[in-house]
């Protein structure tokens, strides 16, 4: 269903535009996860994170040599699409921490917050438990909670 609104709240799945998805109900995001996302969705959210390519590949946990037969293939598998969908989703709770500021989020998620224990957001996200963590402490310093 198209939004009426332009000022209306975003939904929950908005992140899968970071991918360049346009359809971004769960039952359909499932289905293309179980699919494979196409290779495109791969390079629509490096482009938009602004990455390095092998740091984003890092983050994604995808090899080089993976990384370019896919694009031959033209297809992602299903665990590497659920890997990228779980990056877009932390990179788009950055991006609203950071008021829509793409810059920003990527220097959040390279840097070292305290309540990480030293890591970086992209490293402690490349685990679905970690990502969880991130967006907790997202969620923590968008309520003011020291982190």
């Amino acid at each position: 269903m198209a939004r009426a609104a332009a000022d209306q709240l975003p939904g929950p799945y908005d992140y899968a535009m970071f991918l360049g998805l346009k359809d971004r109900s769960w039952s359909r995001l499932i289905s293309s996860i179980e699919r494979g996302l196409p290779y495109g969705a791969l390079e629509h959210l490096q482009r938009n994170t602004g990455l390095d390519p092998d740091a984003f590949l890092q983050w994604i946990q995808m090899a080089p040599r993976t990384q370019a037969r896919r694009r031959l293939q033209g297809r992602l598998t299903a665990e590497e699409s659920d890997r990228l969908l779980r990056a877009a989703r932390v990179f788009g709770r950055a991006v609203e921490l950071h008021e829509g500021n793409r810059a920003a989020a990527v220097l959040w998620l390279a840097s070292k917050p305290r309540a990480l224990g030293g890591a970086t957001p992209l490293e402690v996200s490349r685990t679905d438990l970690g990502a969880r963590e991130v967006e907790t402490l997202i969620g923590r310093i968008e309520h003011g909670v020291y982190s």
